[in-house]
């Protein structure tokens, strides 16, 4: 198991100015770690609508999940750890174009728990991902959180997840200094969106009540309940991955929502039966945004899909699908109905139904 003594550290090698211009077109090759997870796979989706390039995940499992994987023949997915990636990309280190490395252990609360887990990931991982890229010119698109940025940077220092994240910043910025290293980031603001973990210790907590919604279960909220997130859904953040990816800048950006909703807000949106949990270390009380990390600039980008109609959306189509399974419904059916939400539950629907049941060629007219 990791520890505290491990080094955190790179061994560098003597390194001459580099620059991604001139890079060969024989570099048709990008990694994705974290592939297999919530936000790698919807990256790896868009890079094969966007791009020509061949695809390779690298990632553990430990909240990725094989029913992630995309069936086409320019994507290939390997389980590896990180902290081996020279290991199990020597023979394709010559083709790599550029590295997303969104495979990072990635809970604030959990990573009391699992701090050994976290410290190897976000570490030692990451730091292997940084020295393989150094060494074989390739750029780096680096997933960086906002769990970092609140109260004057000091929020860094609440949880294992945000240090480990915020030292890692600070090491690539020392990356480009020394060695020209190149590099985007990107901070996360609370991606939700469809794909997203549900169950488990690693599950978001739109997903988490979009199970419990489900389940006809209450909607468990952890104290005080007051706290803010910029909710952002994945295309808005996948878009600006790819769009940072493409300018080439070696910047920093942000992908939020320009509105803040409290987890109370977020669970009444649902219109359910609503319980609370204790306070949990690390919890911030707030989602910040700010314009400078690290001395340098942040480009702030704004989703376009709001949370609320996301949530709208996901509540309509729960109703029509248990309508559908009590009536069964064909999707023609459904479609020529075209309810609003507040049909879906009203007595004319109802109404239509039985019609729809009787006579249904009478229905098609």
């Amino acid at each position: 198991k990791s520890s505290l003594s491990a080094p955190m550290v790179l061994c560098l090698k003597t390194w001459k100015s580099r620059s991604l211009p001139g890079i060969s077109k024989m570099k048709n090759l990008i990694i994705v770690t974290g592939g297999a997870g919530f936000v790698g796979s919807n990256l790896i989706k868009s890079l094969l609508k966007k791009t020509k390039k061949k695809i390779i995940s690298l990632d553990n499992y430990s909240s990725g999940n094989k029913r992630n994987h995309i069936k086409d023949k320019r994507v290939k997915y390997l389980k590896v750890e990180t902290v081996d990636i020279s290991k199990h990309l020597k023979n394709v280190k010559n083709r790599i174009h550029s590295i997303f490395h969104f495979g990072e252990f990635a809970r604030i609360y959990q990573s009391f728990k699992k701090f050994d887990e976290c410290f190897k990931s976000n570490s030692i991982g990451s730091n292997a991902v940084f020295k393989f890229c150094l060494d074989h010119n390739i750029k780096i698109i680096y997933s960086a959180t906002s769990a970092s940025l609140g109260n004057k940077g000091f929020d860094k220092n609440l949880s294992p997840y945000a240090f480990t994240k915020s030292k890692n910043l600070e090491l690539l910025e020392n990356l480009r200094k020394w060695f020209d290293f190149k590099y985007e980031v990107i901070y996360f603001y609370n991606v939700y969106g469809p794909g997203q973990i549900k169950v488990g210790d690693m599950a978001t907590v739109v997903g988490i009540f979009e199970y419990q919604y489900k389940k006809n279960k209450p909607l468990s909220i952890v104290r005080p309940g007051t706290q803010t997130r910029r909710f952002t859904h994945i295309d808005d953040t996948i878009n600006t991955c790819i769009e940072a990816w493409k300018k080439n800048k070696c910047a920093h950006y942000s992908i939020s929502s320009k509105k803040s909703y409290s987890i109370i807000d977020l669970a009444k949106m649902f219109k359910t039966k609503i319980t609370y949990l204790k306070p949990r270390l690390g919890e911030r009380y707030a989602s910040a945004l700010t314009k400078i990390s690290n001395n340098r600039k942040i480009i702030t980008k704004y989703g376009k899909i709001d949370l609320k109609d996301y949530v709208t959306s996901f509540i309509k189509s729960e109703k029509i699908w248990k309508l559908k399974a009590h009536w069964n419904l064909s999707k023609k059916e459904i479609s020529i109905l075209n309810w609003s939400e507040e049909e879906v539950v009203s007595t004319l629907s109802i109404k239509l139904i039985q019609n729809l049941k009787q006579d249904r060629s009478n229905f098609y007219g």
